[in-house]
Parts: structure tokens; sequence; C-alpha cells
């Protein structure tokens, strides 16, 4: 089916709004005050919000706006602050992240539509109708799909469904990158990514650095009739720090090729290349053809087209370029007052009258004169699609009046397509804290590999034994064994925190062998997990992924039935020790923390084949720290920071209310992980060369 496509370009400044509206967008996206992706864009006031929110209304744009970080505790209401004051201004939908940001907005303010941000991960069916589930209107896929995974999920989507199709591509699958964090202090789930991935790295051994995670920018022209076929509600154009004149330039082209129902000329795909790329595009995700032809850089030095952009900004400069048709009604009749209506294509209607007209003493007035005259919108956002004029012969009819009319029944136009229709919004009640345990949490373990496992780590009693599920089915004899020898300890399966729906049989057989041989516990990175993991009969527990900074996303992941959930690593140890304990809450206390998850496989770009299962891969970033990178499910990969978590020598965790603490062995050996175990329990024994604590105690901007 041919779908009409709303284009949705980025604005982050008043400027940004004009060059986006003028040049052709249906929609436009901005960030407003401190709890969105970009906290580092120019942004907007109240007033410059409200304003722009009114310049898009009047022009039958919608906007869209950006409230897509984690927020902690002490933001949540100031957060809903911002979201009652969009939704009174009249904005039309917001982008959210946050589990629990989103059922405060949702309880506070239940008309205002909310989409799923791509930084909540979805990738698959069963993540889109959890967001229905939780009242999103649409879905911001992940950058990652292919086109035939985009058209499956298109004709099965309870929901709309958006498409990134210009713009910058991030080497982690968003909502999952924790690098900036994790070096640097700055989140990219707060806003405020650094984007170390754009940054030089190099294999051990190799002499020369290269740029491994910096891909090319996306471009799917030259699919959109393909996108229109599937379904795709939304194409959104990335962009809220670049410059108007680059939004004017690319969102132009994409709204022409659009409306004309065509692809983009060579010189178009010229001009977009001009404006900003990064040697060039890649469509290779969409293609689903990943490789080293996807990635490049932007050189140092690289100047904007300064002409192209001084073109752009003389076409969105000059003039109302976004004209509305309307449909005006005249009446001028002897002894009655001149009156005018004009209506728009939306329904909406005005009304004025004036003076009666006088009879003529020397010229009449004739109908053609009054369409004329009427006709004369400049100015305005306004054009004259029709003009129907009942005039009485015989009279005289001062032009001058019905220019003032013309101009009454506008202004009131204008004042009426720019009037919120939202309706009332109530007031904050902080959530009730509940307290979780005094004592010590208990200590649980989760192994990367099933050769970690030993008994003289088993027989020290964890909670809980978590191995990723496919390692754990590949092992599934010997871990057999272990459920039956050790009762006490409860075994889980790590589910993926990415897995599409052409993957999911293959998911759900290796579950489901799980499950037959004891293996009762689910560790689940992704809202859209819970309903596989609840119909195999998995107690779900929800990991880091889920994103828990806060009381209210604690309370909605009880709400969903998880038995527990793990904290962020991002939260600071006083966050995790205030935050109400609605389930049982999780932290890793030991480990290499994960930083990307990527659809690309960083070893097989390495140009040598497929080889994760050869000696451990490592990244050397340009201060010489080593990265590991491991296989995740589905050959996708994972990075690892280059230093170990270590907690065991302090106590403050002990005191933060948590059910249990995780440690999480990546690739020691199996006597090692029984040692550091041990360490946790006795609080002795020395940490690891080079450990950090993580972001516990600095926290993150």
């Amino acid at each position: 089916m041919r779908n009409k496509v709303e284009l949705l370009a980025p604005a982050g400044s008043p400027e940004g709004i004009r060059a986006a509206v003028q040049s052709g967008a249906g929609a436009v996206y901005m960030g407003f005050g401190m709890f969105n992706a970009r906290r580092n864009a120019q942004g907007f006031s109240h007033d410059e919000m409200a304003d722009a929110i009114a310049y898009c209304r009047a022009r039958d744009v919608k906007t869209n706006i950006t409230l897509n970080i984690l927020a902690g505790d002490r933001e949540l209401e100031d957060a809903l602050e911002d979201a009652k004051f969009l939704y009174e201004a009249g904005a039309d939908a917001l982008i959210v992240q946050d589990l629990g940001l989103a059922r405060l907005i949702h309880a506070h303010a239940p008309d205002f539509a909310l989409h799923a941000s791509t930084q909540m991960t979805v990738h698959d069916l069963a993540g889109i109708q959890a967001c229905a589930d939780l009242g999103m209107t649409r879905v911001v896929l992940s950058r990652e799909m292919s086109g035939e995974a985009i058209q499956y999920l298109c004709e099965k989507s309870p929901v709309e469904l958006e498409v990134f199709g210009h713009g910058a591509l991030c080497m982690c699958y968003s909502g999952q990158c924790f690098l900036s964090a994790v070096l640097g202090g700055r989140s990219g789930n707060r806003g405020l990514c650094a984007q170390p991935c754009r940054l030089a790295f190099r294999w051990p051994g190799d002499k020369k650095a290269s740029h491994p995670l910096s891909l090319k920018d996306l471009s799917l022209a030259g699919q959109l009739e393909r996108l229109k076929e599937m379904g795709v509600a939304c194409l959104k154009l990335e962009g809220r720090m670049k410059r108007p004149e680059y939004v004017a330039v690319v969102t132009k082209i994409y709204a022409t090729a659009l409306k004309e129902g065509r692809e983009p000329t060579g010189d178009e795909l010229a001009q977009l290349e001009a404006a900003f790329s990064r040697q060039g595009f890649t469509q290779g995700y969409y293609r689903d053809q990943k490789g080293p032809a996807m990635f490049g850089t932007r050189p140092e030095g690289t100047k904007d087209p300064e002409e192209l952009f001084a073109q752009a900004r003389a076409f969105y400069g000059r003039g109302e370029h976004r004209l509305t048709p309307v449909t005006f009604t005249a009446l001028a009749k002897a002894g009655g007052p001149l009156t005018l209506t004009v209506e728009d294509d939306a329904g909406h209607r005005c009304f004025a009258q004036g003076e009666a007209p006088q009879a003529a003493r020397n010229r009449e007035t004739t109908a053609e004169q009054l369409i004329a005259q009427l006709g004369k919108t400049g100015g305005t956002v306004y054009t004259a699609a029709s003009v129907q004029v009942d005039l009485d012969p015989g009279l005289a009819v001062p032009l001058s009046a019905v220019n003032a009319l013309r101009r009454e029944v506008l202004g009131q136009l204008d004042a009426l397509r720019s009037q919120p229709g939202n309706g009332r919004t109530l007031p904050f009640i902080a959530p009730k804290k509940k307290r979780g345990p005094s004592g010590s949490p208990e200590l649980t373990v989760s192994l990367h590999r099933w050769a970690q496992s030993s008994k003289a780590l088993l027989e020290q009693g964890p909670a809980l034994v978590w191995l990723p599920c496919e390692e754990a089915y590949q092992n599934r004899a010997e871990l057999a064994d272990a459920v039956n020898a050790y009762p006490d300890i409860a075994f889980g399966a790590v589910f993926p925190r990415v897995a599409w729906d052409r993957e999911r049989d293959e998911l759900r057989k290796q579950l489901a062998a799980l499950r037959e041989i004891g293996v009762t516990q689910a560790l689940l990175g992704h809202i859209g997990q819970l309903g596989l993991a609840r119909e195999l009969g998995f107690v779900p527990r929800g990991d880091f992924g889920l994103g828990l900074v806060n009381d209210l996303t604690a309370q909605e992941l009880a709400r969903l039935g998880f038995a527990s959930a793990t904290a962020s690593f991002e939260c600071r140890l006083s966050q995790v020790r205030d935050l109400s304990k609605e389930l049982d809450t999780s932290l890793i206390v030991y480990g290499r923390l994960p930083l990307m998850l990527t659809e690309n496989c960083i070893l097989k770009n390495r140009g040598k084949g497929c080889h994760c299962q050869d000696t451990p891969q490592s990244l050397r970033d340009r201060k010489g720290e080593e990265f590991p990178v491991e296989r995740a499910w589905g050959c996708r990969n994972e990075l690892f920071n280059a230093k170990t978590l270590w907690l065991a020598d302090k106590d403050d965790w002990k005191k933060a209310g948590l059910r249990y603490a995780r440690l999480a062995f990546l690739r020691e050996d199996a006597k090692t992980c029984a040692r550091i175990l041990r360490a946790y329990r006795t609080g002795e024994g020395d940490g690891p060369e080079g450990f950090t604590r993580g972001l516990y105690y600095r926290g993150v901007e």
C-alpha cells in the first residue's frame, strides 16, 4: 500500500524552525529544557518555544518535543512541569525514553501523545507492542533495521512507525551506549554524549590507528517510494546540532522528492553530500549489507558549503513558502452590512462584518474587483484558493473596507489555528518511597562462559547464576548437572538485549530447552522480551538496559511483573540508595562494564573474516587502554570497559537497600571467579590492577 510519509525535520533554534518549515517539513522536532538528548544544543526559552509551536500550528506543521533522556527522582517534577507547559502550548507529541517519566506524563496529561524514542532500542514487534501497551502512539525504530525488517514491522505494527532517513548514525544501538558516560562522565542517556566513538582506535599489534567505531551518515535517498509502499508513517531527518542552513538544504530536497513522488536527482544528491557527510553516505543497515564500507570520518578542517548555505538562507528567509489554501465568501447586499467569511482546509471558519455599502454615485463595484482584492493575501500564510462573492448591483464597496475585513478574518484564523487544542493537566504528586532490605545484599554472578564455573564458585552459594542464553544452551548438559547438584542456587538465562524478529524462533528454541532443564530465571534488557519470558515460564528480572534511575520506573517495572530490576550503573550510589524499592533491586558491583552493543561486527570489519572464537580481541585507545570486544547474540559485538569495576573493599553499596549485588565476569578464569566471589563475601582481597569505581561516586552529567 502507498502511504503519505510525514517528513520530520530537526530544529535546534528559532531560526532552525523557519528553515525546516519553510523548506517543506510536515513536522519538526525540538528539544526543550534539560531533559532532551541534545542538551548542549542552542535550545528554546519558554517564550521562544511557545512562539515556535504557534508558528508551526499556523502552518499545519506538527511539533514533536524531545524529553528523551533518563531522569533522576529529583528531576521528575521539573520534567513534568516542562511537559505540562508544552502540552498547554499546543505541542503535538513528546518523544520519551524513560519508562517512569512516560508513566508520569501519561498520568498527568493523559491526552498528550507519546512517541517511543529510538533511545528505547525498539527493534522488534514485541517491543512495539510493549510500547503500544504503555500508551505510545508512535515508535521510533532503531537505526540498525533493514528494509526487510521495517516492512515486516509496518505490516504488523499496531502503532505508527518512524524511521530515520538521513543523518548521523551511532555505532551502538541507541539507549544501550555507555561509552561516553564511563570514559568521560557525559552520558548519551542524559543528552551529553561526547562522541568518543568518532576517535581513532588501534588493534593491538597494528601500528596504524583507524576509526572502527565511526560510521558514515545515513541517507535513504533513493528509497523514498519504497518507504511509502511499506507504510512508514514518518521519515526522520537527524541534525538538531547542525546549522539551520543544513536543515533547510536537506529538508527541501527530501520534501520536494516526496511531494513529487520521485527520488532525489543527481544534483540533489550532490547537495546532500556537500551539506554534510563523512566520506559519503551509507544504506548498509537498510540493505542488510553491514561491513567496512559503512565506515567513514569527517576530515578535520572540512568547511561548510557557504554558497549553498547562503542560497538556502535566502530561500527560507524570503517570505512565506508554506501557504495554506483558504476560501473567502463575501456578501454585499443593499441595506445590509458587508460581511466576509474565511474557511481553511481544516474546517476552521472565521467571520467579520463592516458597514453597509452605499449606492454607487459614479462607478459601481464589480464582483471581479472584490475577487481580485480578496486574493491579495501577500505577507500572510494563506493563499486564496477560492473567492465567492454575492454582490447586489449598483453598490460601491470601498476597497479599504474589503482590505480591513480580510485582515480581520485572517487574523482571527491565525489565532484559531495557533490556539492549543489540549486539555487540562493534573498537579504533580511525588511517589511514595518503599524501603529496601537493611542488610547486605545477596551476591549473584553472571558468567560470560560456562568454563568460568567451578565447584569452588558454586559451593559458595551465590543466590543467582546467570549465563548468556546461547552459551547456556550450548552447555546445557553440564548446566543441567549443576542445576540438579545445587538446588539452592537459582540459574538464569541472560536474554539478548537485541534480537530481531527473524531470530526469534532460534531464541525461543534455546530458551525452551533451558527451561526444560530447570533454568527458571530470565534477565531482560528490553521490555519487549517480557512476553516471551512469561510465555516460557521464566521469572522475569530486569537488567541495566531498562534504565532504572528513578522511583517511577521502579513502580512501572513492578506493575509490568518484573520480580527484580538492576539499577543503571550511571547512577551514583546515593541515587541507588534513595531509589524506592518497589521491587527487589540489584546492582553490578564488579566487572568490566558493557559500553556498546553494535549491529556491525567490529571483529569482522577488521578485514580478517570471522574470528570471534580466536584469541580474545581488544581495541586500544589513544591512551593505550584496551577495551575487550566480544561476540554477542546474532553475531553482534559488545565493547567492554578497559578497567574493571571493584567495590569489594567498600561498604556503602551494602547499605543501599539492595536485594542483590552482581559480579559480572567476562574473561576471568574459573579460579579467579571463585577468588573474587570470596573477596566480596569477606571484604578481603586485592582488586585487579588499575581498577575503577565506575560512576557510583562521580556520577554523570
